[in-house]
C-alpha cells in the first residue's frame, strides 16, 4: 500500500508542477507582449529577459519531475 500512495504522491505532484510551470511561462509571454506593444523599442531587451524567465521555469520544472521520477523509482 506504501507504494502506491508514493505513485500517486509522484503523479499529483507532476501534475502540478506542470501546470505551474506551463502558467507561469504563459504570464510571462502574456506581459512581455503587452510590454513590447507598449514600448516596441524595447523589443530586444524584453524578449531576452522573457526568454531567460522561460528558461529558468522549465528548469525548475524539470527538476521537479525528476524529484518525483526518483520518488517512484526509488520506492
Amino acid at each position: 500500500m506504501g507504494a502506491y500512495i508514493a505513485y500517486l504522491g509522484a503523479a499529483i505532484g507532476v501534475g502540478i508542477i506542470i501546470l505551474g510551470a506551463g502558467i507561469g511561462i504563459g504570464l510571462i509571454g502574456r506581459g512581455a507582449v503587452e510590454s513590447i506593444a507598449r514600448q516596441p523599442e524595447a523589443l530586444d531587451g524584453i524578449r531576452t529577459t522573457m526568454i531567460l524567465a522561460a528558461a529558468l521555469i522549465e528548469g525548475l520544472a524539470f527538476l521537479g519531475i525528476i524529484t518525483c521520477l526518483l520518488i517512484v523509482l526509488l520506492k
